[in-house]
């Protein structure tokens, strides 16, 4: 399966599309949360546009098969969010290669530093991270995440 990443508007139909597949994967793995919480089109989806943010979709042929964002959250350091793989996709390094995408994307922004946050059920996501760099860090947000990480870049 040939996969291609190019960048997207984070309220385009196939942005939308891979952030609802992403909430319900958080649903399903994390029943604390909220269907009302998970709220679309994103609030504040203005910060993952350029010039200063950026939302990545993965796609096989024309299907969207995964996604990645980030968005500033001061002039040195922007927060990684939403990384997604369909389950077609996954176990063929799609994640890490949209991982690798958005750290670039932010270091050539002038970023350097990421952090992102998750939640302890998400334990491939977390062993991604920790298999690529990233480390604990202090908390900056709330629920849902209990697990918070960075990476100089």
């Amino acid at each position: 399966m040939l996969i291609t990443l190019s960048d997207a508007d984070p309220d385009s139909p196939p942005a939308l599309a891979c952030l609802r597949a992403y909430y319900d994967l958080l649903l399903e793995n994390i029943p604390q949360i909220s269907p009302e919480a998970l709220n679309l089109p994103l609030q504040d989806a203005a910060k993952y546009r350029p010039p200063a943010g950026a939302f990545l979709i993965a796609w096989a042929g024309d299907t969207p098969v995964g996604c990645i964002s980030f968005r500033p959250l001061d002039a040195a350091t922007a927060e990684a969010k939403r990384l997604w793989v369909a389950p077609a996709a996954r176990n063929r390094g799609l994640a890490r290669r949209l991982m690798a995408a958005i750290e670039s994307r932010a270091q050539s922004l002038g970023f350097t530093e990421l952090k992102l946050d998750t939640n302890s059920a998400l334990t491939p996501a977390i062993a991604l991270y920790r298999a690529t760099g990233w480390v604990d860090c202090p908390a900056y947000t709330g629920f849902p995440a209990d697990i918070w990480m960075s990476k100089r870049l």
